[in-house]
């Protein structure tokens, strides 16, 4: 084996770059404009890794999970800088754990050239350049994150061409006991409703009918900005946008659910009757712990009146299992929460615990034993409710965004209808075609005919 080296000692010579993100949509962003910002500087995308003279991992550290992901990433890409193996000139480590680790990541991984923390993401061309040169005096670049991209930083949508993530604010002034996001993420900085209606014309003049608007907490939006900034504002101007059929809503925290959003979402021909709202919990007492600032009591009138204003809405939400001081008796009043408020989509997470989180210090810890018990009910809980509330679409006739073929059979057409969100949720299967010839980006009437646990199955119209 040629070893390994840590430095570069030659020119970029094709500027190939092959580009992983791990972790949520937020962080794919942050990939696509360094992507952006690296294509104006002559690089080229590469997909195969051992073709690639610069590779870049973009990390998450959210969870324990995540971290292992992230180092197991980094170190079956490092290989690449064997001669014998690859032509790797740098190996860049950027995003979430860059940011909270990057100390202790220089001593463990000494084959990385360069870590850059979720502020500095914007730098990577003259870091590489000065780094090319030899010319780096440090390996990490992680400050104190401040900044967001806008409309003018160039972008690379790595998405399927119809349909992309709008990051309308970065970091958030939540809070919450279990999560670490505002130390890697910084305090919340939200992008002007002008700012975000002109980089949705850019998209949309690229192809892009489906906007999905992400941040770490939506229903803070603008509140750092002056009062015209704020999510009706926002959500009116995407109305304007030609070409965009779909806005969708993400990370939308149940406490600051106005009446005119909900009346938006209620009568908009183009913002989706879809809402992320992230509960975490129905339980008082661990909400408190979570230093949710609302009760379960609250959230349950939040879900009733979305119910009643926009019928047929579709919520999905994020629930913690086995948090610090959760009882059985919690877990309970969480999985009554669950069959009362009906979720079309739940994400569980099991609790992690994570250095650095006030929760990390919290008592009475349960079990892994425990928290994968609650995790099992949860799930087949919800399960049920999935398949009971897919079958309210049967027999109906949806919009559906075509995605191309089924992974498994050429002979299937997937697409998702307006509740489904991109990769997260699930799909409608079409098989029957009805002699239609379908193109990947088409939006077309489908009359559902069967309902799997999660997915739905029908015909074209």
């Amino acid at each position: 084996m040629t070893e390994i080296s840590s430095q570069v000692n030659q020119k970029f010579n094709d500027r190939t770059v092959y580009f992983t993100s791990l972790g949520c949509s937020k962080n794919l962003v942050d990939a696509q404009v360094m992507l952006g910002h690296m294509g104006l500087n002559g690089f080229k995308v590469e997909t195969e890794p051992q073709n690639s003279e610069v590779i870049v991992v973009n990390t998450c550290s959210f969870i324990e999970a995540a971290k292992q992901e992230s180092i197991e990433m980094i170190l079956d890409l490092a290989d690449y800088k064997d001669e014998e193996v690859g032509k790797c000139k740098a190996l860049v480590v950027s995003g979430c754990m860059a940011q909270r680790y990057s100390d202790e990541l220089e001593k463990s991984l000494p084959e990385v050239d360069m870590f850059i923390g979720t502020g500095e993401y914007n730098k990577i061309v003259p870091l590489l350049t000065a780094l090319e040169n030899n010319k780096l005096e440090k390996k990490s670049f992680v400050e104190v994150p401040r900044f967001i991209h806008t409309e003018f930083d160039p972008r690379l949508n790595t998405s399927p061409f119809y349909t992309a993530w709008l990051k309308i604010s970065e970091g958030c002034n939540r809070n919450c006991t279990f999560c670490i996001i505002p130390t890697l993420r910084g305090r919340l900085r939200s992008r002007t409703v002008e700012s975000l209606v002109e980089e949705a014309k850019k998209l949309s003049e690229s192809g892009v009918r489906e906007l999905n608007l992400i941040s770490q907490d939506l229903s803070d939006y603008g509140v750092d900005l002056s009062d015209e900034n704020n999510l009706f504002e926002l959500l009116s101007g995407l109305e304007t946008v030609d070409g965009v059929d779909w806005v969708r809503l993400f990370y939308f925290y149940p406490d600051e659910l106005t009446d005119e959003v909900i009346e938006k979402m209620a009568t908009s021909s183009k913002v989706c009757k879809y809402l992320d709202m992230p509960v975490q919990h129905f339980s008082d007492y661990v909400l408190k712990r979570m230093n949710r600032k609302i009760t379960g009591e609250k959230i349950m009138e939040r879900i009733v009146k979305l119910r009643e204003r926009i019928p047929g809405i579709v919520l999905r939400t994020s629930i913690i299992v086995g948090f610090p001081g959760e009882s059985e008796q919690d877990f309970e009043k969480l999985l009554e929460g669950v069959k009362k408020a009906r979720f079309n989509h739940l994400g569980i997470f099991r609790y992690s615990d994570e250095e650095g989180t006030p929760a990390y210090r919290l008592k009475d810890k349960n079990s892994q034993e425990v928290i994968d018990e609650r995790f099992d009910r949860l799930y087949e809980a919800q399960k049920e409710i999935a398949r009971e509330l897919n079958q309210d679409f049967l027999g109906q006739t949806v919009e559906v965004l075509v995605e191309g073929t089924h992974e498994d059979t050429d002979l299937l057409i997937v697409g998702r209808h307006f509740g489904q969100a991109p990769d997260i949720d699930g799909k409608v299967i079409i098989n029957d075609l009805n002699e239609r010839d379908l193109k990947i980006g088409d939006l077309i009437e489908v009359e559902i005919t069967e309902v799997l646990d999660f997915d739905l199955v029908g015909r074209v119209l």
